[in-house]
């Protein structure tokens, strides 16, 4: 058995190695392509379009590795069904039952292999990227409206209505280094009303959540006792505030870089912090979910590329077999990526939603290896 998975391994091994390669050579190809327009703008270089594609390349790693196992391990279960060497296997004792956990071991180590990618490596070169492009073009925008963020927190006693302030903060750019652009801050009282706003010109959060703000302009609105004694509103000018808040700059970061840079622990943490402020969660639990179950991916891959093994060597050559896994491919990326948009209309159970691609693709795998081994 040491010899049976020694040639199984090593061949499997080969061919996603070297079909992870094709396509991360393909992809830097264009995404250097779609770089290039962008050359000669506002200080961006040649050598910065290519440092940005080869930050992108673990994030393309990530995202097409179970691909590549899927049509690494067709290519090799195909080959060896071609020279008849799969069928001496057989006829040697290797049993369905066995050949399914002789896969599933190299499954789980690429499954490992996809974790560690995206939830450490993926997420630095990310965030690495997105620092890259503010800093030659002068920041990162976050859309007309700029990035919302939220929090509940006590304030200051003063009355019944100060028990409890509701903060949002608008965030319109973000500079290189850490830098936060255009911060408009709104505490409102329990009742809903608004008692503090501040404009700041530019911040950036420091340790254990508080916030340095420059070039400062705060009003503070008075509860309504205060104004009918005539109190007015206060309107005060600072050149910097050092402004206690909850949002830390973990929090910061994921509500202003895409979710992509996020590792699975992060987007636990921003999902809990959305769900205690009484936010929108549905999206990021489900990318929350997709993160956490996406590298089981290539155990399912590894199981569904095991019955083309099975199939005759007349039955179509190797190439007709490699196509019809990057039609798979395909197909799975796209199911993937529509039963996220899906759970969010349909209002699905998180897991379900992320999960759902993974388990049919499974039952469809263990189907078509139940049907050939009884019927072919």
């Amino acid at each position: 058995m040491r010899t049976v998975r020694r040639l199984l391994y090593r061949d499997i091994i080969w061919s996603v190695v070297f079909v992870a390669l094709a396509f991360l050579s393909l992809f830097f190809f264009i995404d250097i392509v779609d770089e290039l327009d962008k050359v000669g703008r506002g200080g961006y270089t040649l050598s910065r379009a290519f440092a940005r594609g080869l930050l992108a390349l673990p994030g393309h790693f990530y995202d097409l590795f179970p691909i590549a196992v899927l049509i690494g391990t067709i290519y090799s279960m195909a080959r060896l069904a071609q020279s008849s060497e799969f069928t001496i296997l057989r006829t040697a004792g290797l049993g369905p039952g066995r050949a399914l956990g002789l896969l599933a071991l190299p499954g789980v180590v690429f499954a490992g292999l996809t974790f560690v990618v995206g939830d450490y490596v993926a997420p630095y070169t990310e965030r690495a990227a997105v620092a890259l492009k503010a800093g030659a073009g002068g920041g990162l925008t976050l859309g007309s409206s700029g990035a919302w963020l939220k929090e509940r927190r006590a304030a200051a006693p003063g009355g019944a209505s100060d028990s409890e302030r509701n903060v949002s903060v608008n965030v319109l750019a973000a500079a290189d280094g850490q830098q936060l652009l255009g911060i408009r801050i709104f505490e409102f009282d329990a009742d809903g009303r608004l008692r503090t706003s501040i404009e700041a010109r530019s911040g950036q959060v420091q340790a254990q959540g508080h916030w340095q703000l420059l070039q400062v302009e705060q009003s503070d609105w008075p509860t309504p006792e205060q104004a009918r004694r005539g109190l007015a509103v206060r309107l005060k000018s600072l050149p910097d505030l050092d402004w206690a808040s909850s949002l830390n700059s973990s929090v910061v970061a994921a509500a202003l870089l895409p979710v992509q840079s996020m590792s699975t622990l992060e987007l636990w943490r921003y999902t809990s912090h959305l769900a205690d402020q009484d936010q929108a969660v549905q999206r990021h639990e489900i990318a929350f979910w997709k993160k956490a179950l996406y590298p089981l991916a290539c155990v399912v891959m590894m199981a569904l590329a095991l019955p083309f093994a099975y199939l005759h060597a007349r039955a179509g050559g190797v190439s007709y077999k490699v196509f019809g896994g990057i039609m798979l491919g395909i197909s799975f990326v796209l199911l993937n990526n529509a039963s996220g948009y899906l759970g969010l209309l349909r209002h699905w159970t998180p897991w379900v939603a992320a999960a759902a691609p993974s388990g049919l693709f499974l039952l469809m795998s263990l189907g078509a290896f139940a049907w050939l081994v009884r019927f072919r």
